[in-house]
């Protein structure tokens, strides 16, 4: 099967998905002039539910909607993306702040990520996720990591790396915490799955957020990034609004 087929059938299967829980896709638009980020959240619990994105200075992060419903802030309210020279940041935690760090030292992704392991929200260990466009890079174009538990049991983490060292025009690859939804919630398997990007960033943000389960949706990011001028756009999209 073609790629751009499996990306098409790789959507409707997200569609039909209730719970992939916190999900990024990185690519590259069709017409090749943009690498894109895509980032969002859902949530079951009232807690995971009272949020927004918000952006401020080409960065976004959670932020609570209604900061006196604020149950635990601790695994909810984070850096979502962060960029420093032409590395563009992407996760769903705090571990954002760490890969930011990690590179202002002049450490790899990698090795920024061999820090940390899944979330300690037991009995679900949500995995962390993680995705970075480097411009500088001459290696990647971009790459995904996933740090999660095996069988949901604390004592059996596994770190997995994905580089992807060109672009594929129209091709974005997706990973999430969860492959669906349950009790404890199982982590995504296998490797981050092709998906569709479009030219359009409003287009694209919209296939994106129209595509997730109405009910357990929250907040949606799509960042669009120019490797010729550097230059960045980033969309948001909030469940929850004013």
């Amino acid at each position: 099967m073609k790629i751009e087929a499996l990306a098409a059938e790789q959507m409707e299967t997200l569609r039909a998905n209730p719970y992939p829980g916190r999900g990024i896709v990185i690519g590259q638009t069709p017409d090749g002039t943009n690498m894109v980020q895509v980032y969002w959240i859902m949530g079951r619990s009232p807690n995971s539910r009272n949020r927004v994105f918000v952006e401020e200075g080409g960065e976004v992060q959670t932020a609570p909607f209604d900061a006196s419903k604020v149950e635990d802030p601790s695994l909810i309210i984070y850096p979502c993306a962060r960029s420093l020279n032409r590395a563009h940041i992407v996760s769903n935690g705090d571990q954002t702040d760490t890969i930011f760090e990690a590179l202002s030292g002049g450490i790899s992704f990698e090795t920024a990520l061999r820090t940390r392991t899944f979330e300690p929200d037991a009995p679900n260990y949500t995995a962390r996720i993680a995705g970075l466009v480097n411009l500088a890079d001459e290696r990647n174009a971009y790459q995904l990591a996933i740090l999660k538990s095996i069988g949901n049991s604390p004592d059996h983490p596994t770190r997995q790396f994905f580089d992807y060292p060109t672009a594929i025009p129209g091709i974005g690859h997706f990973v999430s915490t969860y492959s669906d939804d349950g009790s404890p919630l199982p982590a995504f398997e296998g490797e981050p799955a092709p998906m569709q990007i479009l030219n359009d960033i409003d287009a694209t943000r919209d296939l994106y957020w129209e595509s997730l389960n109405t009910e357990n949706k929250v907040s949606m990011m799509v960042k669009y990034i120019d490797p010729e001028t550097d230059e960045v756009e980033i969309r948001i999209a909030n469940k929850n609004r004013a």
